[in-house]
């Protein structure tokens, strides 16, 4: 809900309200009904507002608290924010608004920074205190609301979007070897707090980062889920864990509830959002409105799950929209979409979460959504493999990245090719942290609070927010992710993966769509390039900016225009497209 930005100067210079204006004016997809600019001396704070909560005057931001010497900018929504008011009213404070905003202004002031620890939500946020000069930037646990950075010699900015930062001026935008190798492995993640761009980074989930007058600085991380059993784990039965799984997840839908505006869903047809609908449907919601996006089959891959979205919606009664796109809508809204991406997201579904976000935000201005569920219940097909893996990077990098050293170094521009593996260099620090023993609980934690943080949950805020719409998901749950990191992982992969949240799923969903074949958000369209799609793909890789940069060897470019149909990478993706893309996005914002 919204979209927040700043200036921060650590020397005798004021903020630049200017900078922060254009910042701010970069957001106002995101913000569209109000914005303001707050500046004094060394700092400025921006902010655009999508009214959900509290939809009064009394709840703009930037919002100042004078009587406790505090201003907030902050971007997100607190689904408990009542239970913390009422508690902070017991203690004497008093408030002036009935949203979330001054919740956690007055939940700052009583309970210091560690109050992100009483929240349930996503967030981004930036708190200053008047009298000490002190600012307190803030990210949520599992990184569903997003905060980049851009620091130069006395001053650091921050926004909700990269293309937000690029507005500000005074970025550099060479391009980041590391993050580039990262880029090309991990089908576009490019894990915080790097960035494909030199000049900015992004603060990492579940981090506060602390920013002292003269630029001292502490971050720390506040939050890092232990994936294995627990003390007392060995007495639950699996059907204990059904129900636990089954409660933990009626309560997180219903806290997304939360809203003084209509919450609908996003209804693929496949269980993870199947299941939304059920407890919403179970919990007494009436004329909930769900929606689907359909594509053209392209050879053998058919383009919609509309048989298995309309089983859910007939079941439970919704008031169920249907979006059918074909290439011929679909090809031109490329442009708007890459626009509305803040790093290049080389999934297919890009463009499907963006027109559909397009549609809903005709009907609803917040919506349910099913991403997480396959990261934190183990419903992918590398998991099985990191069951018995000797060696867990190896394992890992076979079956999930799309490149290995041989085929990078063949791939890229020498002057681009970082000087190390920086994909299985990542990985294998990662592996090497405590609090997952296991090799399969490696890669479930590398994957809930990594991969998930910067691809489908990126994916949902970027293209939801691009049409002023606030996407929830409530498979993010902190309290459900720490659950399911305690589930056995043999509870989660039988039976092809998600083996426990299915069976849970059994007592409020049909069983057709549980017992389904595995499906995904389909676009054959960009996963296999034909006609006009294979031209555009020509058009970009062949502009001036492109040739210039020279990202890629052209003899690797010609063996993947040769027939870009066969290479595929190991997780269904065009290499070609993921190429293509990269340079799209660059050319896009003016980089």
């Amino acid at each position: 809900m919204c979209g927040i930005s700043g200036e921060i100067r650590f020397d005798s210079r004021p903020a630049s309200a200017s900078a922060v204006g254009s910042m701010t004016e970069a957001l106002a997809l995101r913000g569209p009904d109000g914005q303001g600019v707050f500046a004094h001396g060394r700092m400025a704070f921006g902010h655009r507002r999508l009214s959900i909560i509290d939809l009064s005057e009394a709840a703009q931001q930037p919002m100042t608290d004078p009587e406790l010497g505090l201003g907030i900018v902050f971007n997100g929504c607190i689904y408990n924010y009542p239970e913390l008011r009422a508690e902070l009213e017991a203690k004497g404070y008093r408030f002036f608004s009935h949203g979330d905003t001054e919740v956690l202004l007055k939940a700052y002031h009583a309970w210091g920074p560690r109050f992100v620890e009483r929240l349930y939500g996503m967030f981004a946020f930036a708190i200053w205190e008047r009298d000490s000069g002190r600012v307190t930037l803030g990210r949520d646990r599992l990184g569903i609301k997003p905060l980049y950075l851009s620091e130069t010699a006395g001053r650091l900015r921050f926004a909700s979007t990269l293309p937000a930062l690029l507005a500000g001026g005074d970025i550099d935008t060479a391009i980041d070897p590391v993050g580039l190798y990262q880029y090309m492995s991990f089908h576009a993640v490019v894990p915080a707090p790097g960035t494909i761009l030199k000049g900015v980074r992004k603060l990492p989930p579940a981090t506060l980062l602390t920013l002292e007058p003269d630029g001292r600085r502490i971050e720390e991380t506040y939050w890092e889920p232990v994936f294995g059993p627990q003390p007392g784990d060995e007495r639950m039965s699996e059907g204990d864990w059904q129900d636990a799984v089954l409660s933990t997840l009626r309560k997180a839908v219903e806290r997304r509830l939360v809203a003084d505006v209509p919450v609908g869903v996003l209804l693929s047809g496949g269980l993870d959002s199947s299941v939304i609908v059920a407890l919403l449907a179970e919990a007494g919601q009436t004329g909930l409105q769900t929606f689907s996006i359909g594509f053209e089959t392209v050879g053998q891959e058919k383009g919609d799950e509309f048989q298995y979205s309309d089983l859910i919606a007939q079941r439970f009664q919704t008031d169920h929209h249907k979006l059918f796109i074909d290439s011929n809508r679909a090809l031109p809204a490329l442009q708007d979409c890459v626009r509305a991406m803040s790093e290049p997201m080389v999934s297919h579904d890009a463009i499907g979460f963006f027109l559909l976000s397009q549609e809903v935000s005709k009907h609803v201005k917040v919506v349910q959504s099913g991403q997480g569920a396959d990261e934190i219940f183990a419903g992918y097909h590398w998991y099985p493999p990191m069951m018995e893996a000797t060696d867990p990077l190896s394992t890992y990098a076979k079956v999930f990245f799309d490149r290995n050293r041989a085929e990078m170094a063949e791939a890229l521009n020498p002057q681009y090719l970082a000087d190390e593996d920086a994909a299985s260099a990542f990985v294998a620090a990662h592996f090497a942290r405590p609090g997952a023993d296991r090799p399969v609980d490696k890669a479930l934690r590398l994957d809930t609070t990594v991969m998930l943080v910067d691809d489908p949950v990126k994916r949902v805020d970027n293209m939801t927010m691009a049409w002023g719409l606030e996407g929830r998901v409530p498979f993010l749950d902190h309290d459900l992710v720490e659950l399911a990191a305690r589930v056995p992982p043999e509870l989660k992969l039988r039976d092809g993966g998600k083996y426990v949240l299915k069976e849970a799923a059994r007592k409020v969903v049909p069983s057709e769509v549980i017992d389904r074949p595995k499906g995904y958000f389909p676009v054959p369209a960009l996963k296999y390039l034909r006609g006009p799609y294979l031209e555009l793909v020509r058009d970009v890789l062949n502009q001036p900016a492109a040739r210039q940069r020279a990202l890629f060897q052209p003899a690797y470019l010609d063996r993947l225009f040769s027939d870009p149909e066969t290479h595929i990478t190991p997780l269904r993706g065009s290499k070609l497209w993921q190429a293509a893309l990269l340079e799209f996005w660059l050319q896009t914002h003016g980089i």
